[in-house]
């Protein structure tokens, strides 16, 4: 199936994306997605409103243009707050504008937004259409299936029927339960049991909107597979921990030819660290990205080693990804 067109914002094609995670997916980690999948929908980090609105927003969102497409992702409950971010999001060139319902940490739960907003859809309902109001872009829905004792099927189902009333037609669901109080973040990423298939009713139920699946998602062929009959799959952990699973993307969910080798994907991530050191960017910033792209091949260890250590020493530069590359070629070599 051909590619939407990517040049009209309401056309994203939404069938592969990399999933917003907090102090992970900022611009330099998504450069990286980038440079291996030309056609996946990148997200940043949950930005809060109020740090937009009285923040640096320079500072919080900048991005690089070839990072597109990309969309931003907002924490927040209160409606005009959200649309004056939202629109912030928009003039600074972002595709979309997530609102972020499935966060479970206290920090986010003490201003009143992520995960335990699923028990205020008529809340949630207002900040979308104040939201949708103040931009152009699409505006979509990240949650999960439920929190605490609700039951998910009533749970989700009655909040998407709530939100999609007031005009939100892109929900992308994290197929597990929330627990607000008794599990940590970490583990309210692991422990809730998944239910894939309470999604993909709710898909069966709402075909008139864009359902995605998200949560435990490891593989390139889980996705394929559990994807089936929903419009598209977000990857997290997987994607940041083995990014080398984004190589096939391209190829296998959109019908692409861009394919690249892991030693293009380092020398062209080192060639953009030597630019942005030039601006001042740690050094350790962006290699921390890089660790697991050798996952599971021989010289891995002495690969994240390089990139964990050398960073910290004084003049280390883009040289060091070149020392780290030798370590796997050697060990290659050897095998």
């Amino acid at each position: 199936m051909p590619l939407t067109d990517q040049d009209n914002p309401a056309a994203l094609d939404r069938r592969f994306s990399i999933a917003p995670m907090m102090d992970w997916t900022d611009r330099h980690c998504r450069y990286l997605h980038r440079l291996i999948t030309k056609r996946a929908l990148l997200y940043t980090e949950m930005a809060v409103d109020q740090a937009l609105i009285h923040g640096d927003a320079t500072h919080l969102i900048s991005f690089d243009p070839d990072e597109q497409p990309v969309a931003l992702q907002l924490g927040g409950s209160t409606p005009a707050d959200l649309a004056r971010a939202a629109r912030i999001g928009e003039n600074f060139g972002y595709r979309e504008i997530n609102l972020n319902v499935g966060c479970p940490s206290d920090r986010v739960q003490s201003g009143r937004f992520g995960a335990c907003l699923m028990r205020e859809p008529d809340l949630v309902a207002d900040c979308i259409k104040a939201m949708q109001d103040a931009v152009s872009v699409p505006v979509t829905v990240k949650c999960r299936i439920g929190v605490d004792e609700q039951d998910p099927r009533e749970a989700l189902f009655g909040f998407v029927e709530t939100v999609a009333a007031a005009g939100a037609d892109v929900f992308i669901v994290h197929a597990r339960k929330a627990w607000l109080k008794g599990l940590s973040p970490k583990e309210n990423r692991t422990v809730p049991p998944l239910d894939y298939g309470l999604v993909r009713d709710l898909k069966r139920e709402r075909p008139d909107l864009s359902i995605s699946l998200n949560g435990g998602l490891a593989t390139l062929d889980q996705c394929m597979d559990e994807g089936a009959g929903l419009d598209g799959v977000m990857v997290g952990r997987a994607a940041y921990q083995t990014p080398w699973m984004l190589r096939d993307v391209d190829a296998r969910v959109f019908g692409g030819d861009h394919a690249p080798e892991r030693t293009e994907i380092a020398a062209l991530y080192a060639d953009y660290i030597d630019w942005r050191m030039g601006e001042g960017v740690p050094l350790r910033a962006m290699t921390r990205h890089m660790l697991g792209l050798y996952h599971g091949e021989p010289g891995a260890r002495e690969f994240r080693r390089i990139l964990t250590v050398e960073p910290g020493r004084p003049g280390a530069g883009p040289e060091v990804v070149t020392r780290a590359l030798a370590a796997v070629d050697s060990r290659a070599a050897a095998a």
